[in-house]
């Protein structure tokens, strides 16, 4: 597995987790949607992306997309 691959990962993770949670507990979680859908976004224009970051250092090699 890439860091590419594990960052969409891990985003759809946290998209779905935070839709569960606030179907079953609050609709304040669809604000962790929005944030992560945020992050997305400025992450393909500007290639910054603190999960990316966190994963090279885990130690998953680098893909294409975050180098």
């Amino acid at each position: 597995m890439t860091v590419d691959r594990a960052v969409l990962a891990f985003a759809g993770l946290m998209v779905l987790v935070s839709v569960a949670l606030a179907h079953w507990v609050s609709p304040w979680w669809l604000l962790l949607t929005v944030f992560v859908g945020a992050n997305m976004l400025q992450a393909a224009f500007t290639g910054f992306c603190p999960a990316a970051i966190l994963f090279k250092k885990v130690g998953i090699r680098t893909g294409c997309a975050f180098q």
